[in-house]
């Protein structure tokens, strides 16, 4: 948390405005969080009593927020000195129909040594691939692409779209599929932000049953069923339908399995592999310890992988 508020108040742009919303923390966040006010920034923190879930405080954050753009940063997270500058720049230049700017972001582990790139770089520190820009709404259907604290966002358009989700686990999902089928989006090709790697982030509890996330993806493909506008997008979001369904065999959420299995059908047959999975789901077959070993064997090797690839320093 420490060094995330440090990141923010080190910035080169001077007009920010910052609203902290400590979520009910239990160790030491808050008299860290009273030690960083200064009177140098708008600074404003909100005390909640429980925890309300990460959309439910964002949401207290974005009614206070004055300030033209705004960037929903996790206590984890780092930006780069320059960031909110070159990314205000950035949407100066664009038309208004434009709702985000992101960039490319390095992964740092739990002490702070640097990891990999969100984007492979070469030697200029610029994405060796194609990254999507502009009407990036099928690319959001296809796969997850855009690193999430890099995202500086409109705040006129997220009050049109009335915030967060307060009913999901997770924002990022549910936000791109609603805004990119209205706005564009616009990727900056530059290395902005250092984001953490935690073995408690959300990412890591989408196989753990019960946790609710694999429920929150079930509610947002449904509204991107009613947001599609053409076969294409269909397509592309009855194969992120199956991605689920695996997900959810993996999970032992074997009934919100066939409730994805249910909204395929309205899109296409799900074919024979899919339907093996369902009627494995019907057998409740307990796979989900093994499954779980199996993640965190694989998150060790990729890690381990990481720290050895050939990058350039930031």
């Amino acid at each position: 948390m420490a060094e995330a508020l440090n990141s923010v108040l080190s910035q080169s742009y001077n007009h920010i405005q910052l609203i902290v919303v400590d979520n009910a923390s239990s160790d030491n966040t808050l008299a860290l969080i009273e030690n960083k006010k200064t009177t140098s920034t708008d600074f404003t923190l909100i005390r909640n009593s429980f925890n309300k879930g990460i959309c439910a405080a964002f949401n207290q954050g974005l009614a206070l927020a004055k300030g033209k753009y705004i960037i929903d940063l996790s206590g984890d997270d780092v930006l780069l000195p320059e960031r909110i500058e070159k990314q205000v720049q950035a949407f100066e230049l664009l038309a208004n129909d434009y709702a985000v700017v992101f960039s490319n972001a390095r992964y740092i582990d739990q002490n702070g040594e640097k990891l990999n790139f969100h984007y492979q770089v070469d030697e200029n520190g610029k994405a060796v691939e194609s990254v999507p820009s502009g009407d990036v709404y099928k690319n959001v259907l296809e796969k997850y692409f855009i690193c999430t604290p890099t995202m500086i966002m409109r705040t006129e358009i997220l009050h049109l779209m009335g915030g967060y989700d307060e009913s999901l686990k997770f924002e990022d999902f549910d936000f791109w599929v609603r805004s990119s089928v209205q706005f564009k989006y616009f990727y900056q090709d530059e290395i902005l932000t250092y984001k953490r790697k935690t073995p408690g982030s959300l990412g890591t509890q989408v196989y753990k049953k019960g946790s609710g996330i694999l429920a929150s993806y079930y509610t947002v493909c449904n509204k991107a069923y009613d947001l599609n506008r053409d076969q294409e997008e269909f397509d592309l979001l009855a194969a992120r339908i199956r991605t689920f369904i695996r997900k959810c065999f993996y999970a032992q959420e074997f009934e919100l399995a066939i409730e994805f299995k249910k909204l395929l059908n309205y899109i296409e047959n799900p074919g024979w592999e899919t339907q093996t999975i369902i009627l494995l789901c019907y057998l409740r077959i307990p796979v989900n310890v093994i499954y779980r070993i199996y993640i965190r064997l694989q998150n060790f090797f990729t890690g381990r992988k990481d720290l050895t690839l050939k990058t350039v320093t930031v």
